[in-house]
């Protein structure tokens, strides 16, 4: 059988129903909830199987969550999608999987992940829900909300950081939440742009609040949120408690944030950043080494 794209297959004739469910499930989505092993990472010294394996437990279930959002969205969707080129593609709309099965299925894992984020930690619990509220809610309305949708799309970030360091017990300080809220900022202002401009030139999927924003509206936020991301960083790595010796990745910080500005201004990329980092071999290149980096400093210096 041809190599076929997980999220949109063009067809799903000869899969079986769990493989349609699990491709309901968007897992090529799943590489945003890496951010969850931020606390492990900037937690080195208390690195240990048991922090490892809480750390890749909430980060399945932030997955399965996620999963069950999409099965929402897809359900209540269904008949809209059939009219979409590529939409029409997805397992519900396409008439290969039954919806009502699809919706039982996400009931049922959406239950179970619930149940053993509260085993895992009540709190991580707490946090998992109020991401799926958030979700659920931009889904259905506050995507069509100008501003508001790349704010939530931020707090979703940020809610994962928080999510990680609550299931291995360590709190970060202000300015590192802070940062993460500003980076993912960037990439969701990035995802904005790129949409609008596929828009102007007759291309891709039309977001209704798309009609709100302009190239130069988003232009200017993005130039007001990379100043503020790479002070916050900076400020973070001399603030952090930690060694000073973080300040060492501010060049690779810096890097990364100009090759992503890069790729949405001179290479018109920017719609799918969890796409950008597996396809553009510096940006891959610059998270290896900036991982490989902090681990080293903090073996080293602390």
């Amino acid at each position: 059988m041809a190599k076929t794209n997980l999220e949109h297959p063009a067809s799903l004739r000869d899969y079986s129903v769990p493989r349609l469910l699990f491709i309901q499930l968007r897992p090529k989505q799943w590489s945003k909830n890496a951010l969850l092993f931020a606390a492990l990472l900037f937690s080195f010294e208390r690195l240990s199987v048991a922090a490892f394996l809480h750390t890749l437990a909430a980060f399945l279930l932030f997955c399965l969550v996620s999963g069950c959002v999409y099965i929402l969205n897809d359900y209540v969707d269904r008949e809209a999608d059939r009219n979409h080129p590529q939409k029409k593609n997805r397992p519900m709309a396409s008439g290969q999987l039954n919806p009502q099965l699809a919706l039982a299925f996400g009931s049922l894992l959406l239950l179970l992940s619930f149940a053993s984020a509260i085993a895992l930690h009540p709190l991580f619990a707490a946090v998992l829900a109020f991401y799926f509220a958030l979700n659920v809610s931009y889904s259905f309305k506050l995507k069509h909300v100008v501003i508001v949708d790349i704010l939530v799309i931020a707090a979703g970030f940020v809610l994962r950081a928080i999510a990680g360091g609550i299931v291995i017990r360590v709190s970060f300080t202000p300015w590192f939440l802070l940062c993460t809220m500003l980076l993912s900022l960037f990439l969701a202002i990035g995802k904005r742009r790129h949409e609008l401009t596929l828009l102007s030139e007759g291309k891709g999927e039309h977001r209704k609040v798309l009609a709100k924003y302009s190239v130069a509206l988003l232009d200017q936020m993005n130039s007001i949120v990379t100043t503020a991301t790479v002070i916050s960083y900076s400020l973070f790595t001399f603030t952090s408690g930690r060694t000073i010796h973080l300040m060492w990745t501010i060049p690779l910080v810096l890097y990364g944030i100009f090759r992503y500005l890069y790729l949405i201004h001179v290479e018109k990329k920017g719609g799918a950043p969890d796409r950008i980092l597996f396809e553009d071999k510096p940006i891959l290149f610059t998270v290896i080494l900036y991982i490989i980096s902090i681990v080293a400093i903090f073996a080293i210096f602390e």
